[in-house]
């Protein structure tokens, strides 16, 4: 494990524990010798995990599509940062660099991100690590609306499990450097002609 994607908020929250904990992602990056790919911005929770990245000695490969230069305002000190042209070239590009995920808290884009890397995995697309940093118990409502997908029928209990999560960064890196995927087949030939 090389590199990490992490997606997360442009803004900062009102509780200052997002910032504060977006910072100590960006250490603990570094300090496990971990590359960090991101959205490229220097704005919110996506430039305090970069500047404590590279603070750290660390190495931070940003990913920003033209229109959002000046919207997230790109982060111009970065160790690499990529002008693309659309958001599908951003994530493809995020996903081709990184070795595992992380989604910090964020908005609707954070979520749309991280969601469409577990799909993949889900899929069986790739057998990178997917997590969510918990902070502040920001994501025990995902995890609660995938324990009621699954008694729904519309998710199997294998794939709420390939979901890493904790509210420790340290702790989550450890658990990210041990994961091991395990794909589980959606459909099996008596299911779909059963």
């Amino acid at each position: 494990m090389k590199t990490i994607a992490v997606f997360c908020g442009s803004g900062t929250g009102k509780d200052p524990i997002y910032m504060n904990e977006a910072r100590k992602l960006g250490q603990t990056l570094a300090a496990h010798g971990l590359d960090l790919v991101y959205g490229g911005a220097v704005v919110g929770c996506m430039g305090a995990v970069a500047d404590a990245v590279l603070e750290s000695g660390g190495k931070v490969i940003g990913v920003i599509p033209q229109k959002l230069v000046n919207v997230e305002i790109a982060h111009n000190h970065l160790t690499e940062l990529h002008v693309v042209e659309t958001m599908h070239e951003r994530k493809a590009l995020m996903a081709q660099y990184a070795d595992g995920f992380i989604a910090l808290p964020g908005g609707t884009g954070t979520l749309e991100e991280w969601f469409e890397v577990f799909t993949w995995a889900q899929l069986g697309y790739h057998n990178k690590p997917c997590a969510l940093l918990n902070i502040n118990q920001y994501y025990t409502p995902i995890l609660s609306l995938f324990d009621h997908m699954v008694e729904q029928g519309f998710v199997k209990g294998a794939y709420k499990d390939l979901i890493v999560t904790d509210d420790d960064s340290a702790r989550l890196i450890d658990k990210l450097k041990s994961y091991k995927a395990e794909y589980v087949h959606k459909w099996s030939a008596s299911s779909v002609n059963g």
